[in-house]
């Protein structure tokens, strides 16, 4: 491995993942873009390793059914939205 270079584990993705949900649920039913998602759990200084993980997330978020990727607009599906309800009672 070069220096400077990362690895993510599973976790490190899982933790991803769960913290681009959250962020989606909390701020429904304001929509928010990829870059702004980004900006919000990597911080304004974002660099390529963060970036890729969160368009890894998405990706892998989209394809399990929990979030929908517009043109523009990143938003929770109903499931997630659903699922949501339940944990929080």
């Amino acid at each position: 491995m070069k220096d400077g270079e990362t690895w993510m584990t599973r976790a490190d993705d899982d933790a991803v993942q769960a913290a681009l949900v959250r962020q989606l649920l909390e701020l429904h039913p304001a929509q928010m873009t990829a870059a702004e998602l980004l900006r919000e759990v990597a911080g304004e200084r974002a660099g390529f390793a963060e970036s890729d993980a969160v368009e890894r997330a998405l990706r892998d978020l989209e394809g399990a059914g929990l979030l929908h990727r517009g043109d523009e607009f990143v938003t929770p599906t109903r499931s997630a939205l659903r699922l949501s309800e339940l944990l929080d009672r």
